[in-house]
């Protein structure tokens, strides 16, 4: 189907960006956001982009998740917001864990302010942030060290399992309706869980574009996190998992 020179040019943005929100797309064609979801809604039917609260994202790969470059850049103001609140739920001197992703990179900066925190991340950005801190002990896995800082491997599984911390500061690639936490790398997925494992609180952060987002390996439950940060609210399907499993729904 031959799409229309406004539903093309919205295509070619998300592809770009990876994702386009519903208020700057209106803004930068002149048109209503009523239009703007139009034409969202209609590449959506056509499998061209996936809808998101507010927006659009690029309808990619299952098994290929975006560049680190772009995954930084999206949804920014979002990623900080519940970067904020995260970080607000942990105490002076506590310990956490911080696994890979660019959300838990916003929340390391966000927890610049506290004292005394004992630090354990396969994330290398996250242990560069947080390691100028003199109050800090930041802890590294080893392992093998991705494009995108990440560490992942049997070495980080191990070195992982000889912690039991107050926090594990969470990010993912998707949640599906049914409650499954996704994520793309099995090696990425393995350090997760033992994270999970190991911590006494399980704080998630995903912004509103990870629901609904397909990748292709399975780490666990929404039943394994205890508190949820988040944008916009879940799908009905979804909210009604976070009660029944005692999930805590924090919108930012």
């Amino acid at each position: 189907m031959t799409l229309a020179p406004r539903q093309q040019d919205i295509l070619d943005l998300a592809r770009e960006r990876g994702y386009v929100s519903i208020d700057e797309l209106a803004q930068a064609f002149a048109v209503t956001p009523q239009t703007i979801r139009r034409d969202i809604n209609q590449l959506a039917e056509q499998g061209l982009l996936r809808r998101t609260h507010g927006g659009a994202a690029s309808e990619a790969s299952s098994t290929q998740n975006t560049a680190y470059t772009m995954r930084a850049g999206l949804m920014r103001d979002e990623k900080q917001r519940i970067a904020e609140a995260i970080a607000a739920q942990v105490p002076d001197h506590a310990s956490v864990f911080i696994n890979i992703g660019t959300t838990t990179e916003a929340i390391a900066r966000a927890l610049l302010n506290h004292r005394g925190l004992k630090v354990i991340t396969n994330n290398l950005h996250v242990a560069a942030q947080l390691s100028d801190k003199a109050d800090f002990e930041v802890l590294v896995a080893g392992g093998t060290v991705r494009s995108d800082g990440g560490i992942v491997g049997q070495t980080a599984v191990d070195f992982i399992q000889q912690f039991k911390v107050d926090f594990a500061l969470m990010g993912i690639s998707g949640i599906d309706d049914d409650g499954s936490l996704l994520d793309f790398d099995y090696q990425e997925v393995r350090v997760s869980q033992a994270i999970i494992d190991n911590a006494r609180q399980v704080l998630l952060a995903a912004d509103s574009s990870k629901f609904g987002r397909n990748a292709v390996v399975r780490l666990g439950s929404i039943a394994l996190v205890n508190q949820l940060f988040t944008d916009s609210a879940p799908s009905p399907a979804l909210a009604r998992l976070l009660a029944q499993h005692k999930v805590q729904l924090r919108l930012v």
